[in-house]
């Protein structure tokens, strides 16, 4: 066993051909190749795969990798053998000879990674199994899913905690890329990491372009979203429930984009041909639930769209992370509204959760409703959420980019909250807003609303501010959503000094933003050949046809990007493109070289 550095970086370069570590890789790597825990917290596209694939090769054993979606090893064990490394994975979808041989080649040595589902890892099979093999270490991807307060809690990763039991001699890693401090502190006590070396990165995605607006009409503003920035991209478009996720991916097809929905209600097999379609074809849009998309290894992912509000900013940046794995600039791009509020409220308020899970709950709401409503720099405050400090704004978010108009609300939201106080608190915001504006409806009448003295004392606001008005006071805590009384507004007790007079509220004004453009398809270097480049993407096409793989699993859209920069014009040229190592070279270099030179010679 190579134990130091040199044997790591031999392998980096010779097998996943990269010429250096991203900080902190290569000290995690010396953490679990000396036999030592690691839990690391890195965003995602950091690199973390390799904190465990390496110490996996370079240790004696097979590296045991704990994954919760069946549905993603097989292209992971793709990727790993097209490179030469010996990796397998056991789950529900081989046949009993299949497994048999898998398990022979573990116990014999033979195998560098296998990939193994928590459910599974928990039968008394696969842990006798284990006890009989030789184990290099176990790696716990997407580590948070153990944390009952997190957002993808899975219980089979309580019963994680017997690894250090049955195996106390053989190092540890848990990863994950989303974990607030709560969350990080469950995921220690839980797998019993309290002495392992912790590794946190920063959460900063600068290539992502942070954007959120309001709800006006939905499908109007994700059409101009898509034309204008992403018209050949593939991206993924989060929405609420299943039946607007089939609605929007059946309008979208008729506008012209290929678009698949995918979520629970699915049968297995649609899922899985709507996934493997995602991850093997290009320009493909995903429109899911939360049902999709964790652990997804898709570098080229575009945008990412939440037609609806997340419950957590974990959510929101674990979701969003899926864009631009590859580094390569990507939108975050969301539209919610007072409404989305509601609904959130009411489906936590009908789980079957405990009270304090449920306070927890909404206290993680009104965090993702108070970024929602910030008038500064959203990746600031993202990162603050997660406990970085980050000293300047980041140019590269809606209220960086185009700093959104405030407006003193101070007398706008005493009549809001007056307003709500005089109806008893027994009514949502259209009726309220019919009080303020003088409505002469039925309802008004019906409740005597006319004699109050605060109707009509709002007329000169309109209806859409008196919106922004009221989902502002909800999002700041100043009033919440009554559930029990369908959504009437009540008052907090925070709103008591500015009903006083001894307090003042500045309110953001809600106007239209302009279309930032961003870029189309993959954003391209000015000097680089489009013809190329597009000669180079067949040739990867071709290949990922051939062996059923996704293309990106022959090379990155980066790696080509280098191609078209380079030039390579021998081999020993083309082994210095990032991502290129022996293996590749060897299977796919005559090809690709024969693309360049060709195209070089015309």
């Amino acid at each position: 066993m190579e134990s130091d550095s040199i044997g790591s970086r031999k392998i980096l370069q010779s097998v996943f051909g990269f010429h250096d570590f991203r900080s902190p890789q290569g000290e995690i790597i010396d953490t679990l190749v000396r036999g030592k825990d690691a839990l690391v917290l890195m965003p995602t596209g950091g690199g973390k795969s390799l904190c465990y694939q390496i110490p996996s090769i370079l240790r004696e054993g097979c590296g045991i990798v704990i994954s919760p979606l069946i549905a993603l090893m097989q292209d992971q064990v793709s990727a790993l053998r097209l490179l030469g490394v010996k990796a397998e994975f056991l789950n529900s979808t081989l046949d009993l000879a299949s497994t048999l041989n898998i398990e022979k080649s573990l116990r014999e040595n033979n195998l560098d990674l296998l990939y193994i589902a928590p459910e599974r890892l928990n039968q008394t099979r696969t842990l006798k199994l284990i006890s009989q093999s030789k184990i290099a270490l176990f790696a716990i991807d997407e580590a948070h899913c153990v944390s009952q307060w997190g957002h993808d809690f899975r219980s089979d990763y309580l019963n994680l905690s017997l690894l250090p039991e049955m195996f106390p001699d053989t190092p540890r890693i848990a990863l994950t890329a989303t974990a607030d401090e709560r969350t990080k502190n469950e995921m220690l006590l839980r797998l019993q990491l309290q002495d392992a070396h912790k590794f946190i990165s920063s959460f900063d995605r600068p290539n992502i372009r942070y954007r959120i607006t309001l709800k006006q009409n939905v499908k109007t503003q994700l059409l101009s979203f898509l034309k204008k920035e992403h018209p050949k991209d593939a991206g993924i478009i989060y929405c609420l429930s299943r039946k607007k996720t089939e609605d929007i991916a059946n309008w979208l097809q008729t506008k012209g984009f290929n678009a698949l929905p995918y979520h629970a209600g699915l049968n297995n097999q649609a899922r899985a041909n709507h996934q493997a379609r995602f991850l093997k074809e290009e320009s493909v849009i995903i429109v899911a639930t939360i049902a999709f998309g964790m652990g997804i290894d898709k570098p080229d992912v575009r945008f990412v769209a939440h037609l609806d509000l997340p419950k957590t900013i974990e959510s929101y940046y674990q979701e969003t992370g899926r864009a631009g794995r590859d580094g390569q600039p990507a939108s975050a791009w969301m539209v919610y509204g007072l409404q989305d509020i509601i609904k959130l409220r009411q489906m936590m308020e009908g789980s079957e959760g405990s009270e304090e899970h449920k306070r927890a709950e909404h206290h993680r709401l009104n965090a993702m409703l108070g970024f929602c409503e910030i008038t500064s720099c959203r990746r600031h405050a993202l990162l603050a959420y997660f406990g970085e400090e980050s000293q300047h704004s980041c140019a590269n978010c809606d209220n960086c980019l185009e700093p959104m108009e405030t407006w003193d609300g101070t007398e706008a939201a005493r009549m809001a909250l007056s307003v709500a106080y005089r109806t008893e608190q027994r009514f949502g915001v259209n009726h309220l807003i019919d009080v303020l504006r003088e409505s002469t409806n039925d309802k008004i009448f019906q409740f005597g609303h006319q004699n109050l003295a605060s109707y009509g004392i709002g007329k000169k606001i309109d209806n859409n501010q008196w919106r922004s008005v009221f989902r502002q006071l909800v999002a700041r805590g100043y009033m919440s959503v009554n559930l029990e009384r369908y959504g009437a507004l009540a008052l907090e007790e925070k709103c008591r000094p500015v009903l006083r007079g001894e307090e003042t509220i500045q309110l953001r004004r809600d106007i239209k933003r302009k279309t930032i453009r961003q870029h189309t398809q993959t954003s391209l270097a000015a000097d680089i050949d489009v013809a190329l480049w597009e000669a180079l993407r067949e040739c990867r096409r071709l290949f990922a046809e051939e062996l059923g793989v996704p293309p990106y699993v022959i090379f990155h859209d980066s790696s080509l990007q280098e191609m078209c920069s380079m030039l390579p014009q021998s081999m020993e040229e083309f082994h210095l493109i990032n991502g290129v190592g022996e293996r590749k070279m060897e299977k796919y270099g005559p090809a690709f070289m024969a693309v360049i030179i060709e195209h070089t010679a015309s």
